[in-house]
């Protein structure tokens, strides 16, 4: 039986879509619905101006935006842009007794630029720079913005700058989109030019442990925007439950007023430089004094990147069935979940080669042995070296330079950063990053004493500051998030109390018991908590 408009209410057209197609059809187009309740929370802020007569559906899908204004306001002209044909024909069905609805099946970045609309309202698609065409799309986007953007941005900004383009005098516009970018090192530039544009009204922010989006791991935020002269200030909103949309819907009725204590940044003081989690939440460092930069003491770099990790790791096994001796392969850890505790010796990287783990790249560079040739044809063969970046690379397959990291760090967690002490000197793939000291004698003593405050609860509060969410608790530090991280001022210490913890370290480093850690985090409490 045919949905019809009538029936959204009691049947979902995006549930039986999501019935009749499978998962790889709708993650080739990023199709992710929006759920109900934050259509009607977007919408009111649309339905909130008096001058709202055109509005667009940027990235179209089934049209739940649409389904919804039109419930409130029946003779609104909305136009629809959808790239995917399957669900721009069901959408036309939907929608086929609606004159005053235009779907069309085209790329909303590269149409319309021309026209101007009253409501602009959009759950762009998530693609990350390498997932689409990345150099075409942001040319078109500075062709008409005039702006710079970073080449590693992702779809769902550009789709926002367009629509902020095409948004009229006194209008609203309204979006879905995670809120990494608001973190990130690409998103400066997205950032910049919302500044400059003074329509951002309110940053509504979803705690990281909610998850919006069915089988999606991403944050979410909803960015609200009026192109009105009250461009004073951004209000700033947090939601810790579901239920607060409701208190949501009452704030942005007050607009132009901000009657409700929430978080409020001029525009003035807004800055692109800065990742905005420090408007919406209260930096840990605040809590704590003597800090100083992170990168006075060490400095952080990814793993190797191999481009290709099947192809260029080994284990026992595939180096006997490739004939490959061990002396052209390097000792390397290829994967987090081989590592068990804090600290990683030679005897341990010894147990992972009897168990027969992936724990070697093969050292191809310079190389003449007939076995390592062999195995090199047999990669263009199956054109390894036409990948990515073994193609930026000559010869294509040359492994990054790296020296074994004294210390390692994990790159994603939901429990806090992980680190590793490095004791059996090997490599390191992009599962860690690596962190190198930058110690003057670089003697047991300091790297025993900055390893025991990484493990600390303090050091994981204030890297807190500068991590990245992922939604579901997920989070993830890139090397510059810690390299712009702060650190306590080892200076301070007392020979009374370095001596402790160092002793502490020594007996966890024995036993492994969480005892140790909870004393040495004591001591850096006492001394640098305000």
């Amino acid at each position: 039986m045919e949905t019809t408009i009538k029936e959204i209410n009691t049947i979902s057209p995006e549930d039986e879509y999501c019935n009749d197609t499978s998962p790889e059809h709708r993650k080739q187009f990023a199709q992710f619905f929006t759920p109900l309740y934050i259509v009607e929370l977007m919408t009111e802020w649309l339905l909130g101006s008096n001058s709202l007569h055109n509005v667009v559906e940027p990235a179209f899908g089934l049209g739940i935006f649409s389904r919804r204004l039109l419930s409130k306001k029946k003779d609104l002209l909305i136009k629809g842009f959808e790239l995917d044909e399957v669900i721009f024909n069901k959408a036309k069905n939907l929608f086929k007794d609606k004159k005053n609805v235009n779907l069309i099946l085209q790329d909303y970045i590269f149409n319309d630029w021309k026209n101007k609309y009253d409501g602009i309202i959009c759950n762009p698609p998530y693609f990350k720079f390498h997932d689409y065409n990345n150099v075409q799309t942001i040319k078109e986007i500075k062709k008409y913005l005039k702006c710079d953007l970073s080449q590693t941005s992702n779809l769902y900004t550009l789709f926002l700058l367009k629509s902020l383009y095409q948004l009229n005098t006194n209008g609203r516009c309204a979006y879905i989109l995670p809120s990494e970018f608001l973190n990130s090192d690409y998103g400066k530039k997205i950032k910049s030019y919302l500044i400059n544009t003074k329509m951002l009204r309110y940053v509504i922010l979803f705690d990281c442990n909610e998850s919006i989006f069915k089988d999606a791991i991403t944050t979410a935020s909803i960015l609200l925007f009026a192109n009105d002269t009250n461009n004073k200030h951004v209000q700033f909103i947090n939601i810790k439950k579901f239920s607060d949309i409701e208190n949501i819907k009452n704030i942005i009725k007050t607009y132009p007023e901000y009657k409700y204590q929430t978080t409020i940044i001029q525009q003035s003081k807004l800055s692109s430089d800065v990742k905005w989690k420090n408007y919406y939440q209260i930096p840990n460092t605040d809590k704590f004094k003597n800090i100083i930069p992170f990168s006075d003491y060490a400095k952080v770099v990814r793993g190797i990147a191999t481009g290709a990790n099947d192809y260029f790791t080994f284990n026992i096994s595939k180096a006997k069935q490739f004939c490959i001796d061990e002396k052209f392969l390097l000792p390397c850890i290829c994967k987090s979940t081989d590592i068990k505790n804090s600290y990683f010796t030679q005897y341990d990287f010894e147990k992972l080669k009897k168990d027969n783990k992936n724990i070697f790249l093969i050292n191809a560079e310079n190389n003449t042995d007939r076995n390592v040739t062999e195995y090199l044809r047999l990669g263009e063969l199956n054109k390894i070296n036409k990948k990515y970046l073994t193609s930026h690379r000559s010869p294509w397959y040359a492994i990054e330079k790296r020296l074994p990291a004294p210390i390692w760090v994990s790159v994603f967690n939901r429990k806090g950063l992980r680190f590793i002490r490095n004791e059996a000197n090997i490599l390191n793939l992009t599962t860690f990053h690596c962190i190198y000291t930058k110690f003057k004698d670089n003697n047991n003593l300091n790297i025993n004493l900055f390893f025991a405050y990484l493990l600390t609860d303090t050091a994981k509060q204030i890297f807190e500051d500068n991590s990245r969410e992922y939604g579901n608790g997920l989070k993830k530090f890139e090397p510059n998030d810690l390299n712009k991280s702060k650190i306590i001022d080892f200076s301070k210490l007392t020979s009374i109390e370095i001596r402790e913890i160092v002793s502490q370290i020594a007996l966890y480093k024995t036993d492994n018991q969480d005892s140790h850690i909870k004393k040495i985090d004591t001591i850096f409490k006492e001394k640098f908590f305000r």
